[in-house]
């Protein structure tokens, strides 16, 4: 198992960074590799599924994923169910001391083609992560931008 974990500031309340991280059809806009017609949802919840097409073009895979834990608003992880990936993706929001929030992607991953893979890792660690870190700064901007803004209660 390899793991990856990065991390963005968001300014912007983890509950609205919590929608924009789990509205799946949406992370096409944002994930580098991920078209987003091909994200398939609803899935909001333990045992929810959903399939993203991964790559570039018809050039790619189909990455399958179950969710095994939902805390909303905190924290959601997937375990990947397909060929290529498989092994645990972990999304957490936490709220920053005077506002805003931190979001975290994590992966912990069964690396494909055994000894190859794990060979590999180390030569691809480096471009995979610098991808997660472009989705997330894409990420950080839609969400302060207010892609996922919750409105105001209104009293009365």
């Amino acid at each position: 198992m390899k793991h990856l974990r990065l991390s963005v500031s968001i300014n912007a309340p983890a509950e609205e960074v919590f929608r924009g991280f789990t509205d799946w059809p949406a992370q096409g806009e944002w994930m580098l590799g991920t078209a987003v017609q091909t994200v398939d949802g609803p899935a909001t919840g333990v045992g929810g599924e959903l399939a993203a097409w991964s790559g570039v073009g018809p050039i790619g895979f189909w990455d399958t994923m179950v969710i095994t834990e939902w805390d909303d608003p905190n924290r959601v992880v997937v375990r990947h169910t397909g060929r290529v990936v498989r092994g645990d993706g972990i999304m957490e929001v936490v709220p920053s001391i005077g506002g805003g929030s931190v979001f975290w992607w994590g992966e912990l991953l069964e690396l494909p083609l055994g000894a190859v893979g794990r060979m590999g890792w180390p030569l691809v660690r480096p471009g995979f992560a610098a991808g997660v870190r472009l989705s997330l700064d894409r990420f950080a901007r839609l969400v302060e931008r207010g892609r996922w803004r919750i409105p105001p209660e209104t009293g009365g």
